[in-house]
Order: structure tokens, then sequence, then C-alpha cells
């Protein structure tokens, strides 16, 4: 899934139902809409949606709500066909049917979910790749040859990138384990180069995607694209979780009784969506160092006899509050 984004060129979202199909295509590289349709369920409409994709790119994926559902013939369909298909989770709507604007909305979103995800799993893939990388980079700078490590001595691991990615190994005037060395040093460096390109070229697409889908998550302190990409993917649609309790026991942010004797206190939960665990706790670091406001409620805590890890808990809880009511608000405005 983390190489979708690297071989498709359009996404298909889906939103099905018993009678009828509508279908948003949206570009991979822009996220621009370049077509809308609805189609019937059956056979006849199937085959005039794959018509209508292949217009566009044969290098596509389909993102479909309710695929063991209304959607299961569709599915079925597209995977005999050898179409990749993205299964949805189907949001809660109200009840126009269809082709009604409010499917062409869910279709929409699907795509973008579907682009949302497979970008952050991609780019996920990339950091780890490069930080692998940068490990094996430093360990070969210590067991190398002293010359070598002659050139890399007193550097941070961003300047020994900077170094090795320079080097230009020759057979000339040198040992066969010096220019190994050398020239090693020089590919791992590059690879590191080219990994952190590629996540920033998938961060700049993220940021398209969540500018285009939720920008008032970019208002909040401490919200970059990853970040709301993130509490989006996780969120995914209004009526996935009951309330914001629900949703912050998804995130792994409920807080879980301790308590002991006459001592009455919460630990952190370690359960739930990790990614999304780590994006909230990300964004309570943020305002702990950036947020007037929070370093305040951090200071007045401190003083009520909190510890640091008991301040992050109570910040977190009430970040997935505040990130689940405007994602729910957000969504019944729009």
């Amino acid at each position: 899934m983390s190489m979708l984004a690297e071989l498709v060129e359009l996404v298909i979202g889906v939103d099905t139902h018993t009678d009828t199909h509508t279908a948003v295509l949206v570009a991979v590289d822009t996220r621009a809409v370049l077509a809308t349709v609805t189609v019937t369920a059956d056979a006849q409409g199937y085959t005039e949606l794959v018509t209508l994709a292949e217009h566009h790119s044969g290098l596509r994926a389909w993102a479909i709500e309710g695929a063991g559902g209304y959607g299961a013939g569709l599915a079925r369909h597209l995977q005999e066909l050898g179409e990749l298909v993205v299964e949805l989770d189907r949001p809660v709507r109200p009840g126009r049917r269809a082709g009604a604007k409010s499917d062409v909305i869910d279709a929409e979103r699907a795509a973008r979910d579907a682009l949302s995800r497979v970008r952050l799993a991609a780019r996920r893939a990339a950091i780890a790749a490069a930080t692998t990388a940068q490990h094996q980079l430093r360990a070969l700078v210590i067991t190398a040859p002293e010359p070598v490590r002659a050139r890399f001595r007193g550097q941070s691991t961003r300047d020994m990138l900077t170094t090795a990615a320079r080097l230009r190994p020759t057979t000339a005037g040198g040992d066969i384990h010096t220019m190994t060395a050398l020239t090693v040093l020089r590919a791992l460096a590059r690879r590191v180069h080219t990994l952190q390109a590629e996540a920033a070229d998938h961060e700049r697409a993220i940021q398209t995607i969540v500018r285009g889908w939720r920008p008032d998550l970019l208002e909040q302190p401490g919200v970059g694209p990853i970040n709301a990409a993130t509490v989006l993917t996780a969120w995914s649609h209004p009526g996935r979780c009951r309330n914001d309790a629900a949703f912050a026991m998804l995130a792994g942010a409920a807080p879980i009784p301790a308590s002991s004797g006459k001592t009455v206190r919460h630990r952190l939960n370690r359960a739930g969506n990790r990614q999304l665990n780590r994006t909230l706790h990300n964004i309570t670091l943020s305002r702990l160092r950036y947020d007037p406001d929070t370093r305040a409620y951090a200071q007045r805590r401190r003083g009520e006899g909190k510890t640091d890890r008991d301040i992050k808990r109570c910040l977190k809880r009430y970040i997935a509050r505040q990130l689940y009511r405007q994602l729910e608000t957000g969504a019944a405005a729009a």
C-alpha cells in the first residue's frame, strides 16, 4: 500500500447505494476532480464506470465505500478485471440518494481519504528507510579505515551526509578497503537524500489534500499537514466515532484508572490507533513549547502537584475532544 501513491495517476472514489453508484475521479498529482458520474448498480453501470476511468488513465485505484454491502457487486467486478480496490468504511449520511449532492461529496471524500492514507504510508516508509540508511552510514564510518574516518571526525549526522555525498572514490592512490568504504558511504548518503526528497514530496501532496479537504484543521496550534492528515484518516467521516470519548479511546488517549488506596490517579492508555496517539503527542509537545495558553495550563497544574506525564495525558485527552468536535461540526456545516 505504501507504493500506491507512486503507482497510480487516478483515484476513483465511489459512493454506493442499492440502485445507483456515484463516482468522483480525482487526479493524484493535482488532487483535482476530473469527472463525476452516477451509474446504475448493475453490469452495465460497472462497465460505464470502467470505460470512463480508462478514458482518463490506465494507472488507477478505486476507493469504494460499502464494498462488503451495496458495493459488493462493483468490487467483485473490478477485482475480476484486475483493478486495484481500496475498501473504506461507509459514513453515516442523510437520506438523499440517487446521485444527490451528498453522494458526490461522499465519493470525493472517499477518493481524498484513500489518497491521504497512501501518501501517509508512503511518507512513513521513506522516512523509515532514510533513518535506517543514516544508521548504516554512521556504523560504516566507525568501522572504516582511518583515512576515511578522518574525513568525518567531529561531524554531525547531517554533515556526514553532505561529506559522503561529495566523495569521489577512485581506484588510484588507495587500497581496496578504503575505496570500497568510500563508494558505499557515497551510495548511502545519496540514498538518504533521495528518500528525504521523496518524503518531502509526499508531505507537500498531503498538505494539498488537507487544504482542499479540511483547511480549518491547519488553523489549530500544533496541527501541521501530517498531523491533520493522520487525524482525518482516523476520524474518516461523521458518525464513525459516536462521541469524543470514543474518538479518544480510538486514539489511546482515554485515561485508565490507576488508583490505589487513598491515591486517586489515572495513567496513559497504551492501546488504540498508535499513529493517531503519536499525532496527539506531537501536538501536545508543540503546544507546550509554543502556545501560551497551554504553557499557562501546564504551569497551573504543576502547582497542583501534577507530574509532566499527567499533564500530557490530560492535554492529549483535551486535544482529542477539541479535534473531534471541530471535525464533526465542520462536516455538518459543509
